[in-house]
C-alpha cells in the first residue's frame, strides 16, 4: 500500500465513522477495488485511532466529566456496554480477522445494517410529530423517552450486545448501537453521545488486541507489509476528516431520519452480493 492509498482510506474512514453506514465495510470494498493485500485488520484498526483523536476532541467536555467523575453510572454503562464486544471478539477472532481479508459475507452485512436502521427508524416513529413530512425524529412527547439518567442497566446490556454483532466489516456500529438506543426508547440525543463515547473502549480494545502487530511494524522484504509512513498518513487522514464529520454528523444522527442511510446501505449491499454471485467486477 502506498501512501496516496493510505491517505484516500483515511479519509474514507474519517468521513464513514460517524455515520451509520459502516466505515470498516468501505474499507473493505475500498482495498478490494485497489487490490490491496496487506494485513487490512491492522491498518483498519489504526484508521479507527485516528478517528479516536477526533471523538476526544469533540467530545472532550463528556469524558472529561467521566474523569472528574469516574464512579458514576455512565462509567459503569460504558464497561457493561463494552463486555459483550470483548467476549465476542476474543472468541471469533481468527474468523472475523477471515471476514475482513475475504469480505465473503460484506453484501449481506450491509444489508443487515439497513435492516438494523429501517427498523429502528419504524420503531420510534411513533415520537415523530403527525403530520411531519420532512422524516425529522422530532420526539412529540419527550417523557415518554429516557433521558441519560433514566438509562437502566439492562439497556446498556442491549446497546452493548448490538455493538458486538457490528464487529464484521459491513455491520455499522455505530447503526447498531444507535439503533439499539432507539429501541430501548432513549433520547435521541444521547443515544448518538452514548454510542460514540462507547467507540472509546471499542477502539482501544482493538489496538490493545492487535499490539503486536503495532509492536512488529513493517518488515523488509515482505510483500504485504505496509510502511510506517503510510500508516501515519492514514490514520492522520482519518483524524483530521474525522473531526469535522463528527461535528456535523451528531447533528444528523440527532435530527435527522436514518432512512437515507438506509437506502445507502442496501443499495450497496445488493450492488455487492450481484457483483459476488454475477458480475465478478471487483470481487
Amino acid at each position: 500500500m502506498n501512501i496516496f492509498e493510505a491517505i484516500i482510506l483515511g479519509i474514507l474512514q474519517g468521513l464513514t465513522e460517524f455515520l451509520p453506514v459502516s466505515s470498516s465495510g468501505h474499507l473493505v470494498l475500498l482495498q478490494k477495488i485497489f487490490d490491496i493485500q496487506e494485513p487490512s485488520l491492522f491498518f483498519d484498526t489504526m484508521l479507527h485511532f485516528g478517528t479516536l483523536i477526533a471523538v476526544f476532541i469533540v467530545l472532550w467536555k463528556d469524558i472529561w466529566n467521566i474523569l472528574k467523575n469516574p464512579v458514576q453510572k455512565l462509567t459503569g454503562f460504558l464497561i457493561l456496554a463494552t463486555i459483550p464486544a470483548v467476549v465476542f471478539a476474543l472468541l471469533f477472532k481468527d474468523k472475523i480477522e477471515n471476514l475482513f481479508v475475504s469480505a465473503q459475507f460484506l453484501g449481506i452485512c450491509f444489508l443487515i445494517t439497513t435492516a438494523l436502521l429501517i427498523t429502528a427508524e419504524l420503531l420510534s416513529s411513533k415520537f415523530r410529530p403527525s403530520g411531519s413530512l420532512d422524516g425529522s425524529p422530532r420526539e412529540k412527547n419527550n417523557d415518554n423517552l429516557k433521558k441519560a439518567e433514566q438509562m437502566s442497566w439492562f439497556d446498556a446490556l442491549f446497546i452493548g450486545l448490538m455493538q458486538a454483532i457490528a464487529i464484521p466489516p459491513g455491520i455499522s456500529r455505530s447503526g447498531a448501537t444507535i439503533s439499539g438506543a432507539l429501541f430501548r426508547k432513549l433520547d435521541r440525543d444521547f443515544a448518538a453521545r452514548f454510542s460514540f463515547l462507547l467507540s472509546i473502549p471499542a477502539i482501544l480494545g482493538a489496538v490493545v488486541l492487535h499490539s503486536k502487530d503495532l509492536i512488529k511494524g513493517d518488515t523488509a522484504g515482505d510483500e504485504n507489509s505496509i510502511s510506517a509512513i503510510a500508516v501515519f498518513a492514514g490514520t492522520l487522514a482519518a483524524a483530521v476528516v474525522g473531526f469535522f464529520a463528527v461535528k456535523f454528523m451528531l447533528k444528523i444522527i440527532r435530527e435527522k431520519s436514518l432512512f437515507g442511510f438506509a437506502i445507502y446501505t442496501g443499495i450497496l449491499g445488493i450492488s455487492i452480493i450481484i457483483d459476488q454471485l454475477i458480475t465478478r467486477i471487483v470481487f
